[in-house]
């Protein structure tokens, strides 16, 4: 059953289910806090289908991933190996980054550019419970006036913002709901 789970859960159309979640990842970086629904992966635990479409969508094998201990099983790793060939590394090294908010501290530990190259940062995908609970106000590039959105803090975004063009980028994941964070919105308590 363990080798079937690692072999299964990738797109079962891969040309349309890439193209649907790649569009679901764009939305949800260019409107920051919006919810979008991102669907087609059946990862293994604790792997949320929203999480296993953007590393289905987004990683390959110039693509290197950090995964958090919350997250760090060998059916993950070995998912990951098979579907996107993503070599797993440090957290200093990561491109991608997926876990817990807690599992994923510090956030200092990933990479936030260089005034050359501020795209060579990591993208953080934080596994959440939920992400339907407002409890910050977003504003900036892609959003009209402000948008309310699920953080699992506050503090450490309003720190991320404040380093801009440098910092992180995130994807929140909830089952089946994604939403995102660049580095570029301003964030404040709701």
């Amino acid at each position: 059953m363990f080798e079937a789970e690692v072999l299964s859960g990738g797109f079962s159309n891969p040309a349309q289910d890439s193209a649907r979640a790649f569009r679901a990842c764009l939305e949800a970086m260019a409107r920051p806090g919006r919810i979008q629904q991102i669907v087609g992966a059946v990862p293994p635990a604790p792997l949320s289908p929203a999480a296993g479409a953007i590393l289905l969508t987004l990683a390959d094998a110039t693509t290197p991933i950090f995964i958090a201990k919350s997250h760090d099983t060998e059916a993950v790793r070995k998912w990951i190996a098979f579907h996107c060939s993503a070599p797993v590394v440090v957290a200093g090294e990561a491109d991608f980054a997926i876990g817990t908010w807690d599992a994923l501290q510090p956030v200092s530990q990933f990479a936030i550019g260089t005034a050359e190259y501020p795209d060579r940062s990591a993208t953080l995908i934080v596994e959440c419970e939920d992400i339907s609970a407002p409890m910050a106000t977003l504003s900036g590039p892609g959003i009209e006036t402000t948008q309310t959105a699920y953080l699992p803090t506050i503090d450490a975004f309003v720190a991320n913002g404040a380093q801009f063009p440098l910092g992180f980028d995130c994807y929140f994941t909830a089952g089946s709901q994604l939403s995102a964070l660049p580095r570029s919105t301003k964030v404040e308590a709701l």
